[in-house]
C-alpha cells in the first residue's frame, strides 16, 4: 500500500483549500469516522503481527502528519479571514457613544425647584407640615367656621379616626396649615413658603383630587399691601421670565385674609396656547387670575400665637401643576399623574438642569 502517495495526495489538498468549509470537508473525507485514513486505521486489525508493525507506524505517522496540515492550514484561513475584516470594517474613534437611555425630571418637581429658587433670591425659607391633618389646623385656625363649605364631606377627605385630642383628622386641603404650624413654633418675623401636596374631591381636566400647592407668609411689623404687590410682581416675572408681566388686582374673599385680592395676569393665546405676558386691556390679550393673595387676617394671627396689634403680614397661593401647565404649555392636568414615559419624555427635564435665576430658572430638555 503507497502510504506516501495518499498522504502527498492530502497534504496537496489540504494546501489548496480557500475556505473553512472546504476544508471542514477534506477533515471529514480524510479523519471522519468513514474517511480514508480512519479506514486505513481499520485493516491493521485484520494484518497479522509482522505487517501490524511494519504498517503501524506509517499510517500513524499519516494520521499525524494530515491533522497537523489540516490545523496549520484552518489557523491560515482564519487569520486571513480577520485581515480582510478589519481592511473592509471601520470604527470612527471620534464619534459620541450612542446615548443610554435615561429618565427626566417631572415638571411638577422642575418647577418646585424653580419656584424654591425664585423665592430664596428673596429671602424666603421652605417650610413643611404633614400631608394628614387635623380640622384644627386645616380649618378653624384660618379662620374658617363650621359652616364653611370645604368642610363638607364632599369636598374634602375626612379619615373615620380622631386624632388623641379629639379632633377630626383628613387629608389637608391646602397648604395654609403650614403656616399656623410655622408661626407657633418659630414666631415672629417670618418670611416662608409652604409647597407640597394637597388633597381635594375634585377631578376634570383641570382639577384632579391630588394637585401641588405653594402659599407664602409673611409676618412683620408695618407690613402693607405694597409689599404683597411687590413680591407677587417680582416672583412672576422671575418664574416666567418676561419683564412684560401685568398684574390686576380685584377685591375678593377669603376667610384667612383681610381684605383679599385675586390676582389676574395679562396673556395672549399664540400658536393655540396661553403665553403670559403684555396688559390684558391691550389688543389680543385677556386677563386671566392666577393666584390668590391678601393681608393675614387677625384671627389667624392670634391662632398662630402672635399679637394681631403687633404683627402684621400677607399671605399668597397658587397650583404649583397650574403654573407648570401655563409655562410649559401642558394642557390636561391628569397627564401629570399618568406616569406615561411618552408624555415625560417629551416634557421632562435633564437631571442636570438645575434651576438658577442666572441662567433662567427652566428650560425644557
Amino acid at each position: 500500500m503507497d502510504h506516501a502517495a495518499t498522504g502527498q495526495e492530502a497534504l496537496s489538498r489540504i494546501a489548496g483549500a480557500d475556505d473553512l468549509d472546504t476544508l471542514e470537508s477534506l477533515r471529514v473525507e480524510f479523519l471522519g469516522k468513514q474517511g480514508s485514513i480512519s479506514g486505513l486505521l481499520k485493516t491493521l486489525g485484520k494484518l497479522d503481527p509482522e505487517a501490524r508493525k511494519v504498517e503501524g507506524p506509517r499510517i500513524h505517522a499519516l494520521r499525524e502528519s494530515v491533522s497537523e496540515a489540516l490545523a496549520a492550514r484552518k489557523d491560515a484561513l482564519e487569520t486571513a479571514a480577520l485581515d480582510a475584516r478589519l481592511a473592509s470594517e471601520t470604527i470612527d474613534l471620534s464619534l459620541p457613544a450612542p446615548e443610554a437611555p435615561r429618565g427626566s425630571v417631572h415638571p411638577i418637581s422642575q418647577v418646585m425647584d424653580e419656584l424654591a429658587e425664585i423665592f430664596a433670591d428673596m429671602g424666603f425659607a421652605v417650610a413643611t407640615g404633614p400631608e394628614i391633618e387635623d380640622d384644627w389646623h386645616n380649618f378653624t385656625a384660618l379662620n374658617m367656621p363650621e359652616s364653611h363649605p370645604a368642610r363638607a364631606m364632599h369636598d374634602t377627605f375626612y379619615f373615620p379616626d380622631r386624632n388623641e385630642g379629639g379632633r377630626e383628622m383628613l387629608l389637608r386641603t391646602h397648604t395654609s396649615p403650614v403656616q399656623i404650624r410655622t408661626m407657633l413654633s418659630q414666631g415672629a418675623p417670618l418670611r416662608v413658603i409652604a409647597p407640597g401636596r394637597v388633597y381635594r374631591s375634585d377631578s376634570d381636566a383641570t382639577h384632579t383630587p391630588m394637585f401641588h400647592q405653594i402659599e407664602g407668609l409673611v409676618i412683620d411689623k408695618g407690613i402693607h399691601l405694597g409689599h404683597l404687590k411687590w413680591t407677587l410682581e417680582t416672583f412672576l416675572k422671575a418664574y416666567f421670565e418676561r419683564d412684560d408681566i401685568v398684574l390686576r388686582l380685584r377685591p375678593s374673599y377669603f376667610p384667612f385674609t383681610e381684605p383679599s385680592i385675586e390676582v389676574d395676569v395679562g396673556y395672549s393665546n399664540e400658536g393655540g396656547r396661553r403665553v403670559v405676558g403684555g396688559s390684558g386691556d391691550a389688543p389680543g390679550h385677556a386677563w386671566m387670575e392666577v393666584l390668590g393673595s391678601g393681608m393675614v387676617n387677625r384671627h389667624v394671627i392670634a391662632a398662630g400665637g402672635l399679637d394681631p396689634d403687633e404683627w402684621q403680614g400677607f399671605a399668597f397661593g397658587t397650583g404649583v401643576d397650574r403654573l407648570a401647565m401655563l409655562k410649559y404649555g401642558m394642557d390636561d392636568l391628569r397627564a401629570f399623574f399618568d406616569g406615561d414615559v411618552r408624555w415625560l419624555s417629551h416634557y421632562g427635564f435633564s437631571a442636570l438642569d438645575v434651576p438658577t435665576l442666572s441662567g433662567g430658572v427652566g428650560t425644557p430638555v
